[in-house]
């Protein structure tokens, strides 16, 4: 056996089914455009503090009402494309630098090796490989790369007498304790960090401690159901695989190449630059796409790709997330049609008078739970920053939660229902995969989501009590 290979012919996996999210945002953006017939217009005086726009309170007026036409639905599209650009093409780049790594096969490489290392230290399996998880969510967003490491890691956990269920969590769960932590994740915090005029990756100390406390807790969670399993197997759920050869793996010979290493170590060295660039040379999404797209190349030499490979490459990884940047796209209408017709400062009058009786901790968990549930019609992170941020960040001058808080509640809202919704496309795909029920998956990780929302409660209110910042 010359590598760790799943069983599963990906192309005969059917599609989940599910809701099309473009079709919700469609549906949103009408609904959006019917609303300007029945809100009032309305504006606040804004003035420039620190080089941010901040709204000044008492200063709301209701203005003349502009309703949107019938043909300004659609042109509203095209708007919030050309509204959202940066946001787009950062995406995009950063996308298509994943996907030369990809095609260097260094990742793969990098997670067969270590998978098979780890055959005979069963109980080292789940802490390790949930932690590379939680680092490539936290650093590099990875949610739709999971499917890939579904397919290696359940048969693995199966023959290592595990089930489909542990092997199926310690990939996705993993992955989303880290892209909910989101210490430098450049697709949820870059993006709403710059939307809401906030230094690029700051706070990056209490998104730290936020990363350890929910790691552990998933770690624990999972491994105190794997080693049930390990005890006993009649309690574990199989999926489309079969208990495996343990030993058959054990005798596997994997090594990671030195070309591979050295893209490893390559992309380790990005993140490097990247934190001592924004900490210290106040670099921000333009510089940091720059970056991304300069060891990108530099990623492709190394693992030895032509330039032709390397341009291929980057554009299928770009690719990949075309449906994502689409999405902010979309997202950005509605709040060109919500601008046009003079409606945001509506929205946030009314919002901050409902809000302005309850604490501030208390207010930013109810931007949380309105994060939480809004992902199951926005499933992107991006798109739900873009959607979202435009609003809560001035709302959060208004009620006396500071920015940054704003942004912990979006990304806690945003990635924590990522392994619960329906619609969240690489969930369900990977629970095919697998041969999980979503039902059955639903019922195995509720406790765990509780425990999620628990610590997001505490973690807010934490926030406001010490007005995490720098505002």
């Amino acid at each position: 056996m010359s590598k760790l290979e799943t069983k599963v012919d990906m192309r005969s996996t059917k599609e989940p089914k599910g809701i099309n999210v473009y079709v919700l945002i469609f549906c949103l953006i009408v609904l959006s455009s019917v609303l300007t017939y029945i809100i009032p217009a309305g504006e606040f005086q804004r003035e420039e503090v620190n080089g941010r726009s901040v709204i000044q309170p008492g200063t709301f007026q209701y203005a003349d009402e502009h309703p949107i036409g019938f043909l300004d639905i659609f042109s509203s599209v095209h708007s919030g494309m050309m509204q959202g650009s940066s946001i787009i093409f950062f995406v995009l780049i950063v996308g298509g630098t994943f996907g030369i790594l990809s095609a260097t096969g260094a990742l793969d490489s990098f997670i067969s090796m270590l998978s098979v290392k780890m055959v005979n230290r069963e109980k080292l399996i789940i802490p390790v490989l949930m932690l590379f998880f939680a680092c490539a969510g936290s650093l590099m967003g990875m949610s739709d790369e999971t499917i890939v490491y579904v397919g290696i890691l359940v048969p693995l956990a199966v023959a290592l007498g595990f089930d489909a269920m542990t092997g199926f969590a310690i990939v996705i769960l993993g992955a989303s304790v880290g892209f909910s932590s989101a210490v430098m994740n450049p697709f949820t915090v870059g993006i709403a960090q710059e939307i809401a005029e906030l230094p690029m990756f700051s706070g990056i100390i209490f998104r730290v401690v936020i990363f350890v406390v929910l790691y552990l807790a998933a770690v624990l969670y999972v491994y105190r159901y794997a080693s049930k399993v390990k005890d006993n197997p009649s309690l574990g759920f199989y999926g489309n695989f079969q208990p495996g050869n343990k030993e058959a793996l054990a005798g596997a010979n994997i090594k990671m190449s030195m070309r591979h290493k050295l893209v490893m170590v390559t992309f380790l060295l990005n993140f490097i630059v990247l934190m001592y660039g924004v900490m210290k040379l106040g670099w921000y999404i333009t510089e940091i796409a720059g970056l991304f797209l300069l060891f990108g190349i530099i990623m492709g030499l190394v693992g030895k790709l032509a330039p032709s490979h390397i341009a291929n490459s980057f554009i299928r990884g770009a690719g990949d997330l075309i449906g994502g940047a689409l999405i902010i796209g979309l997202a950005q209408s509605i709040l060109v049609i919500f601008n046009d017709a003079g409606l945001i400062d509506t929205i946030l009058y009314h919002t901050a008078r409902l809000l302005d009786v309850i604490p501030p901790a208390l207010n930013a968990v109810g931007m949380f739970i309105f994060q939480l549930f809004l992902n199951f019609l926005v499933p992107s992170g991006s798109g739900q920053a873009a959607l979202t941020m435009p609003i809560m960040a001035p709302l959060s001058d208004m009620i006396g939660v500071t920015r940054q808080t704003a942004v912990l509640a979006y990304q806690f809202g945003d990635g924590m229902s990522n392994i619960i919704f329906p619609t969240v496309g690489f969930l369900m795909a990977g629970l095919s995969i697998a041969g999980i029920p979503w039902g059955k998956w639903i019922k195995w990780i509720f406790p765990f989501m509780l425990i999620q929302v628990t610590v997001a409660v505490v973690a807010l209110v934490i926030a406001q009590l010490i007005q995490y910042g720098p505002f």
